[in-house]
């Protein structure tokens, strides 16, 4: 009887927050009037701010600069130190002096310390200090009264810090009842005015530490949150003249081009699980990634503001000349009004611990951000396959039968995966013993067709006394505390459930160890793993996570580490997946929470959408976004979780998906089934063209996950990353680049007949990949489109390596031979690469790779390698050269370093100007020329 009452008291639960709403229940999340700090934070005014910095406090070492602050108001003192960073870098930190007790400052996202520059004074006055950031270039301005830091690039003014007075710090203090503290005025220095107006100063400062609602407790709908520590937010403005166009701060469902939000709540940085989420607004998701980029057709840069507790970011827009920051910028350049983004970030706790990414290129934005968090790990081959998703497949014969239905349609696949249902009592590594009785020997069929499979492993655990995670894990004390000091319990897919405490590193190596073979039982080689629900989700919890009063490990509240926790569990995962292996297999883990660094560990998905066309449209501009702060393996489920697509519309989503980095098909569980051939033959005969398309691209899609990798180049990329001083492309986001040679416009509107293409780059060119039609650029046009259409260019000036032998897997493609796409520029040259290695482990690293370049120029296709370390042996030959804008020519022939020249077959296609050159033989891996005349 008491589990039947369990039973349905989860039923209610999960109707009460998941069944009846048909898009998400904005009560269940907070506004920024809501959220206590948000609402204090943002009351406050721009104007001339309380803050003055003591010069004469100034501490200048090799590296960094210290210098105390003021508040006038309650005569707070705070540390500000200002780091000299290598590569174009500047860090700001503000902290207390003397706080009453530590602050949390974060850590495990930084690669380790980053590498210093020499910060020099160059000049000085009774009210600034003018330094100079890492050479003569940059340089720093610490204006004293009022507070303000302003960055010069030469003569330009790229960036002001506090100019609008924002700047507001919430000193940890004790309750006024018990509150006996006396603050000492630290020494003033050549600035100061000690004395004058004590008694006035007391009053303020009295005034200023007036408790408000919200600051010692907070309850939102039925939750209380005691705020043991009271009021500890920090905000703090940055101004950007010159610059209309800011981007980054995912996790939205909204435009690529962030909006100001004057009239709106800022956007919010808070990891929420937010059931059937609402598109453009500013409402929190899943994720969180505090960066945000700016750029102009003069630089790019960044603002990387680390904490990790829940943040909001308000954007405005402004004009210069109004402002003294404007003035001073026009005193500079001379001229009229200049356009201005005003950008204030404002978190619960930690501390100001913020980056300043001074570019110039978008390039160098992303290596200097790669050099703080590290870059995309390298996947498996295998993950930029097509994976076919479910909640739930319901068990070995399900899983047999679609796996069949793949080959008997001709369709490729490489992965299946299986949701909670697999489980047992959703109990994480184990397996329901009914339809899961064998699960090695479905793994193992799975494998004899070099297939994977990957299972859901969720944070939450069930509280059970005979399963063997939850006692080990209660054993060990390593779930999160609540707030009296017992194991934190809430309710998820399990019903009663505890979490684990993934900021514990001890904890995190106990969690890595339960992948081992022998811990995670009916597990192989060829399963992988899916982490949901790691916000984390606590269905009645507060706004459906966990409340920030609960303790974690050092004593850290979860309002200090809450958007970090995603990344650890991932984190945790992905380590424990190398482990089972002895260090050599790459890992696949895909995440829903996300924050700074998770790149590192895996893929990401935009969670869970919904059967509709804005949801489709969207999925563009949200991958942008992560592409931008570093996650470049990033997908939408494609058909949408939620709801019955339209045959059109799961049709557009496969041709939009094959052409995103992460491509998988995922449904509800109270969804009709969805495989491609349950929709008519015209569709699977589509579905499987696009599938088709996929896989002979993906050495391609390989080699750009490998510059992702290597180089922090983003995969998926905005027009604008390619094309920085074409002002067209700065707003645009329904088509993109994937790397800097496929242009994208994917059809997303329901019964199109056209879409408006726009080809960006003065003097470039661009050929349809289907046609080969040659498009001169810049330019805009409307194309046609039919069903099977998928608008897609390759860039003159570009080679694209291609498989196109259809096979069951990517593995089964691993030795098959090569076409090379040769899109010739107005100069009739091009360039391209390709990277190879196994595929599957960390031997690359190792010098086991191949990596090779291919330019064409003046007639001569060579081959060369573009990193003589790389050692790799392979039979992959070239089977197909495509040469794409070429004249006629009238012989063919192919010579070997040293050799002598091998006549060769082709072909020329006077309508499309193509030549095709059949099969040169030569290994893909061999230095060669292919000559016309």
């Amino acid at each position: 009887m008491a589990e039947a009452r369990r039973l349905l008291g989860v039923a209610l639960l999960f109707s009460t927050f998941f069944l009846p709403a048909l898009s998400v229940d904005r009560s269940n999340f907070k506004t920024c009037d809501q959220s206590s700090f948000c609402k204090r934070q943002r009351k406050l005014e721009p104007g001339s701010s309380p803050y003055r910095a003591v010069l004469g406090s100034a501490k200048l070492s090799a590296d960094k600069l210290e210098i105390q602050l003021i508040d006038d108001k309650n005569q707070v003192s705070l540390l500000l130190e200002v780091f000299g960073l290598n590569g174009n870098m500047t860090r700001i930190k503000i902290n207390e002096i003397n706080p009453l007790k530590p602050r949390y400052e974060v850590p495990d996202v930084l690669l380790g310390t980053p590498i210093p520059a020499n910060l020099q004074v160059t000049g000085q006055d009774d009210n600034t200090l003018e330094l100079s950031l890492g050479g003569a270039e940059h340089k720093l301005l610490v204006t004293g009264t009022p507070f303000r830091l302003d960055i010069l690039s030469g003569r330009d003014l790229v960036l002001s810090v506090n100019s609008r007075g924002l700047l507001h710090f919430e000193r940890l203090r004790e309750r006024k009842d018990t509150d006996t503290e006396k603050t000492d005025v630290p020494p003033e220095g050549d600035d100061g005015n000690p004395g004058e107006e004590e008694a006035t100063k007391e009053e303020e400062s009295k005034k200023v530490d007036e408790d408000e609602p919200g600051m010692w407790d907070e309850t939102f709908k039925t939750h209380t949150d005691t705020k043991p520590n009271g009021p500890s937010s920090v905000g703090l403005d940055f101004s950007l003249p010159g610059f209309e166009h800011v981007y980054g701060i995912p996790e939205h469902a909204d435009n690529l081009r962030l909006r100001t939000t004057e009239s709106t709540d800022p956007y919010r940085l808070y990891n929420l699980d937010v059931f059937q989420y609402e598109l453009y607004n500013t409402m929190a998701l899943y994720g969180s990634v505090p960066l945000l980029l700016a750029h102009n057709v003069q630089r790019t840069l960044g603002i990387f503001w680390l904490n990790a507790a829940e943040t909001w970011v308000d954007i405005s827009s402004n004009t210069a000349g109004k402002t003294l920051l404007g003035k001073m910028f026009q005193y500079i350049h001379g001229g009229g009004e200049t356009p201005q983004t005003d950008v204030r970030w404002m978190s619960e706790s930690g501390i100001i611990d913020v980056f300043v990414l001074l570019g110039p290129t978008p390039h160098d934005v992303f290596k200097q951000y790669a050099s703080l968090t590290g870059t995309q790990s390298l996947p498996p081959y295998f993950s930029l396959g097509y994976h076919q998703c479910r909640w739930n497949y319901n068990d070995e014969d399900d899983v047999r039968n679609v796996d069949a239905g793949f080959d008997e349609h001709d369709l490729p696949y490489d992965v299946i995966w299986l949701d909670i249902e697999h489980a047992d009592g959703k109990r994480y590594f184990t397996w329901d013993p009914h339809k899961f009785p064998t699960p090695k020997d479905m793994l193992s069929n799975l494998k004899d067709k070099r297939r994977k499979m990957v299972a859901i492993v969720d944070p939450h655990i069930k509280i059970d006394s005979g399963y063997r995670i939850h006692n080990e894990i209660r054993s060990r004390g390593f779930y999160v505390k609540n707030k009296d000091g017992g194991d934190y319990e809430g309710w998820c897919w399990p019903g009663s459930a505890a979490y684990p405490d993934f900021t514990n590193p001890e904890m995190r190596a106990w969690w890595s160890s339960m992948f081992a073979y022998d811990q995670y039982e009916g597990s192989t080689e060829n399963l992988f793993v899916w982490n949901d629900m790691n916000e984390p989700s606590v269905f009645n919890g507060p706004e459906v996570t966990m409340h920030k009063d609960a303790i974690h490990w050092g004593g850290w509240e979860h309002r200090d580490i809450h958007n970090l926790y995603g990344l650890y569990v991932q984190k945790a995962t992905a380590d424990g997946l190398i482990q089972r292996s002895g260090g050599k297999e790459r890992p696949f883990v895909l995440t829903r929470a996300f924050f700074a660094g998770s790149q590192r560990y895996g893929a990401v998905w935009t969670g869970d959408n919904a059967a509709e066309w804005d949801h489709l449209k969207i999925s563009i501009p949200m991958c942008l976004s992560l592409s931008l702060v570093g996650i470049s393996f990033c997908g939408a489920d494609v058909g949408g979780f939620f709801k019955n697509p339209e045959t059109e519309l799961l049709v557009r989503w496969y041709q939009a998906g094959a052409y995103q980095p992460f491509f998988r098909a995922h449904a509800h569980l109270d969804t009709p089934r969805r495989e491609p051939w349950l929709h008519g033959d015209d569709n699977l005969k589509l579905i499987r063209e696009v599938l088709q398309q996929r896989y002979a691209l993906l050495p391609f899609w390989y080699t750009e996950f490998y510059r992702a990798w290597r180089d922090a180049e983003p995969v998926m990329r905005p027009l604008w990353v390619e094309f920085p001083t074409d002002v067209s492309t700065f707003a645009m986001d329904d088509q993109y680049m994937i790397g800097s040679a496929l242009l994208v416009h994917p059809v997303t509107e329901a019964n199109s007949r056209g879409v408006q293409i726009y080809l960006p780059g003065v003097g470039e060119v661009f050929y349809d990949v289907h046609s080969y039609q040659k498009y001169e650029a810049p330019q805009s046009f409307y194309l046609p489109v039919t069903s099977s259409s998928i608008p897609v260019y390759q860039r003159g000036g570009t080679i694209i390596p291609r498989k196109n032998r259809p096979r069951r897997s990517s593995d089964c493609m691993h030795d098959d031979p090569f076409t090379l796409h040769v899109a010739l520029n107005l100069q009739g040259e091009a360039r391209g690469e390709l990277f190879i290695d196994d595929g599957h482990s960390f031997n690359y690293e190792q010098n086991e790779f191949l990596y090779r370049e291919f330019n064409y120029s003046r007639g001569e296709l060579k081959s060369s390698s573009l990193d003589p370390r790389g050692n790799f042996e392979t039979s992959s030959w070239l089977e197909r050269v495509i040469i794409i804008g070429a004249s006629q020519p009238t012989s063919v022939t192919l010579s070997l370093l040293g050799g002598s020249e091998t006549p060769l077959e082709f072909e020329y296609d006077a309508h499309t100007s193509v030549i095709t050159v059949r099969k040169p033989g030569v290994n893909i891996a061999a230095d060669f020329t292919i000559s016309l005349r």
